[in-house]
């Protein structure tokens, strides 16, 4: 039992309203990994037809994970001091708008920013975390943690099945249709998730 400023006795245990803005979590962290797992099985071949050489397909994928490095830190701190809804709000919208932007690139180049872009919104991993510490008790926050990093097995799997059954209808339409789940994601977030 903790005696801090602000900080009510009911408000460390999740409310029914908080269960809802968890399930949106999960959707966040299912949503970027199948944005990172999606591009898995077209992106060698797009990248070939760009005149892509082996090294530099390595750094496209490598762009994903560093950017994701980078700014994990960068959106923590950013949503201790603005909220956590706010900057996941954004970087929903964020990841939903850059795999629109890769679905619709034309050159190596646009691949290479969209992909930064993705790791860079997909970054929210840890805020989500902190969100789920923020609002459940210590007796169940590790059931919804194992429920979070469920999400990402969801979210790996998906994402190269949904890539290699939608590629056959063209390179831009498994990440179009990812953009779409992004999207309704962000409007389900904004009705549904609590700071």
């Amino acid at each position: 039992m903790t005696d801090r400023p602000g900080l009510s006795a009911g408000a460390a245990t999740a409310a029914p309203g908080s269960r809802k803005s968890l399930a949106v979590l999960f959707g966040v962290v299912i949503v970027d990994l199948v944005g990172f797992g999606v591009v898995m099985p077209i992106l060698p071949f797009w990248a070939s037809e760009h005149g892509a050489s082996p090294t530099l397909l390595g750094l496209v994928f490598t762009a994903y994970a560093a950017a994701q490095f980078v700014c994990a830190p960068l959106w923590g701190r950013l949503s201790d001091r603005v909220g956590r809804r706010r900057v996941m709000l954004c970087t929903i919208a964020g990841t939903a708008c850059s795999l629109v932007f890769l679905g619709l690139a034309g050159s190596l180049a646009a691949i290479f920013a969209a992909r930064i872009l993705s790791g860079a919104f997909a970054a929210n991993i840890g805020v989500a975390s902190a969100y789920i510490a923020d609002v459940t008790d210590e007796g169940d926050r590790t059931r919804w943690m194992g429920l979070l990093g469920a999400s990402f097995g969801v979210g790996f799997v998906l994402g190269p099945a949904l890539g290699g059954l939608l590629a056959p209808f063209g390179h831009s339409v498994p990440l179009l249709t990812a953009a779409g789940m992004g999207g309704a994601n962000l409007v389900f977030a904004a009705f549904a998730l609590r700071e």
